[in-house]
């Protein structure tokens, strides 16, 4: 039986790829895509996720969520992925529509209907925190919370703390962290050096000749530029599609450990970073108190990936493209 998948989406570019993995797969059945806003606003994210859906030929429901963060105005990242999310390559809208109820709602009703739902958050978590204000006992039915985002004691994306998609909304990022839900946190540090697609991959999947692999490597054209100018490296940086593997396959991290993990919101200076306790020092009298809610929730540690087997996961690309 193939294991049930909630996917929640700010569509950009390597959203749309990690759309097309887990509509590929003969793993999972995606029974619900939510879209939220972040890297462009939500009208254009959820085009864009529709887009991608029809490009696969599939029947899975779009829906449309929270159009800003909980307390803040939306900054996206159209500076990275183009002012369409997807390189400005022009294409064209999707004939289809989203469905009429709200993301939040379709969260809630598929953590009710599917009892050991996984969910992969590809996005700000302002969907996911929405839904458990309004119903916090799914955090029952979900058997894993994959979060694409934050930066384990490393630099961010966006700014030297931290990481694009939990910097956007730092306050449903928390808010997530301390529900209770099984997170396994795959932060966009997995997506840098060899996980990054060089010329010889670009090649390689150019070279399969579909229409989804030339997707996959044009709609990440603004992106690939974006990259070199914000780190110096060459290549395409896939930090949703990687998110996406180790959703599918957990075998691909290769090391990994259970930590607490809280977010700064109330900083300027290092809003949205995700403080890993890497050596499970809170427990120590001068951190007790900082550290006490998250502490709390001593059963639910954060799983932090640390090291991914890259060879498998550009494999499973591959795969997922041909």
């Amino acid at each position: 039986m193939r294991r049930k998948v909630l996917i929640d989406t700010d569509t950009a570019s390597d959203d749309a790829v990690a759309l097309i993995m887990a509509l590929r797969s003969p793993l999972v059945e995606v029974v619900a895509i939510t879209v939220v806003a972040g890297n462009v606003p939500l009208e254009q994210a959820t085009q864009n996720a529709l887009f991608t859906v029809e490009l696969c030929g599939s029947a899975v429901p779009v829906y449309a969520g929270a159009a800003k963060p909980l307390q803040r105005e939306l900054e996206p990242a159209t500076w990275f992925h183009g002012m369409d999310g997807l390189g400005d390559c022009g294409y064209a809208p999707a004939a289809r529509k989203a469905e009429a109820a709200h993301a939040v709602d379709a969260i809630v009703a598929a953590a009710r209907e599917h009892p050991g739902l996984e969910v992969i958050t590809l996005g700000p978590l302002t969907n996911l925190a929405l839904a458990l204000e309004r119903e916090p006992g799914i955090v029952a039915n979900i058997s894993r919370c994959v979060v694409m985002g934050g930066a384990a004691c490393c630099e961010g994306n966006v700014t030297p703390a931290a990481e694009f998609n939990i910097w956007v909304d730092p306050e449903a990022a928390r808010a997530v962290f301390l529900s209770g839900l099984p997170i396994e946190m795959v932060g966009w540090e997995l997506s840098r050096h060899d996980a990054v697609l060089n010329e010889s991959d670009i090649a390689a999947v150019m070279a399969l000749g579909t229409p989804l692999a030339e997707f996959a490597i044009d709609c990440n054209g603004r992106a690939r530029e974006a990259y070199l100018e914000q780190t110096g490296e060459h290549g395409i940086s896939l930090p949703d599609p990687i998110a996406m593997a180790v959703l599918l396959h957990p075998e691909l991290v290769l090391e990994s450990s259970e930590h607490f993990v809280e977010i700064e919101t109330k900083s300027e200076l290092t809003r949205g970073m995700t403080v890993v306790d890497r050596l499970n020092v809170v427990g120590d009298v001068r951190n007790k108190r900082v550290w006490s809610e998250a502490r709390s929730r001593e059963k639910k540690k954060t799983k932090v990936c640390w090291r991914l087997d890259v060879v498998a996961w550009k494999k499973l690309l591959w795969e997922s493209l041909r």
